[in-house]
């Protein structure tokens, strides 16, 4: 009795060894927002509101409070310059005021006074590229 018991186990740890173990594995590559080149060539404000939008470039790219932001599908984009390094931030973490950007900007406010990238600049005391941050600019 306690040998066919032993055989039967052994035969049950043989077959089930037989079966097929499988594993899933889900890859995701977050490549972030294209590379910005060049400085932007004007800026334009969106009026009622302190955020900048680039017109010259094909990408969504605005300047708020300091940094710069963009947006990618479902992902929001942050960086201390224009041309990056671009880090993917929460949704929570972008400011109301560009989050609440219609999407339409560039149709409705895209013949706003554009103001030449080295003067917008200059008029943010030289701080363009990380502007306003700790003089009072941009913070709501």
């Amino acid at each position: 009795m306690k040998r066919t018991f032993l055989i039967l186990v052994a035969l049950l740890l043989i077959g089930a060894s037989g079966h097929d173990a499988w594993a899933e594995v889900n890859l995701s590559i977050n490549i972030g927002p294209p590379v910005v080149m060049g400085a932007p060539s004007a800026m334009v404000m969106v009026p009622g509101t302190r955020v900048y939008f680039a017109p010259g470039f094909e990408a969504d790219i605005f300047f708020y409070g300091g940094y710069w932001w963009s947006p990618r599908g479902d992902r929001w984009y942050r960086a201390g310059d224009y041309d990056g390094p671009w880090r993917m931030v929460a949704r929570s973490s972008v400011p109301r005021p560009v989050y609440r950007v219609p999407r339409e900007y560039r149709d409705m406010y895209g013949k706003e006074r554009h103001i030449p990238y080295g003067q917008w600049k200059k008029e943010r005391g030289g701080h363009g590229n990380r502007g306003g941050r700790g003089h009072g600019r941009g913070h709501d």
